[in-house]
């Protein structure tokens, strides 16, 4: 049976003064005459190694329930380098977004056969993973239209950007949180009730939106239960016509 193909490179960013690794995976018959969608993943490595993509994406793909698409993770150093790119009130946060659409992006372009256009793009994330990709698609929803939200931090920063934003029928959104994640330990100290801010978030989403995907599932905020969801998502942001 065929499989997809693993790989890295690097990106030297300016916006963040530093080099970031990207870990890749080509569908399978990845051929250049042909543009193919993206995912771009924050928590890149728990992604490829917690979420198990590769062997998820292979099996939609060569059965026909999605797209092939190609999906880029970009790993964070550590908690503080998570923090600081991730999080709202993160002294790197404004740095990474335009990283990701100003730098990121282009290069990929450069070295991938991809489509263009919001639609064919989107963003991936786990709790804060998940708010940055969130904020970067309220950010430029024509370049990013596409988004997969694993249990979101969700702060009074994230709903007022939320409460401002208008294009809400640009975007496709799958967004899922646990009934169990009313008391989640935060890196920064402290606990938060994940799904009271969800539903909050949820709640300033308007109900005519098209393209929007809520659940709150049976589990906590962990990849054992966000993994199984991940088959669910990738057919949703990307169906097979």
């Amino acid at each position: 049976m065929a499989k997809g193909v693993t790989d890295q490179f690097s990106v030297t960013s300016f916006h963040l003064d530093e080099t970031l690794d990207v870990l890749t995976y080509l569908p399978p018959h990845y051929a250049t005459e042909n543009r193919y969608p993206m995912i771009i993943a924050q928590d890149g490595k728990d992604f490829f190694q917690l979420g198990r993509v590769v062997r998820i994406l292979d099996e939609l793909i060569l059965t026909g329930q999605i797209e092939p698409v190609l999906f880029f993770g970009i790993p964070y150093q550590n908690v503080a380098d998570r923090y600081q790119k991730y999080h709202p009130a993160g002294e790197k946060n404004e740095a990474y977004i335009q990283f990701l659409y100003e730098e990121l992006l282009p290069v990929i372009e450069g070295k991938f056969s991809v489509a263009s256009g919001g639609q064919n793009r989107a963003l991936a994330g786990d709790s804060l993973a998940a708010t940055v990709s969130f904020m970067t698609t309220l950010t430029v929803p024509k370049i990013f239209s596409k988004v997969l939200l694993f249990s979101p931090y969700v702060d009074d920063q994230v709903l007022a950007e939320a409460r401002s934003f208008q294009d809400w029928n640009d975007l496709t959104i799958y967004h899922v949180v646990g009934l169990e994640e009313r008391n989640v330990k935060l890196s920064s100290g402290g606990v938060m009730d994940f799904l009271a801010e969800n539903r909050r978030l949820k709640n300033i989403i308007p109900n005519h939106v098209k393209r929007y995907f809520y659940e709150e599932f049976s589990g906590d905020h962990t990849w054992k239960y966000w993994q199984k969801d991940l088959p669910r998502a990738f057919t949703y942001l990307f169906p097979k016509i």
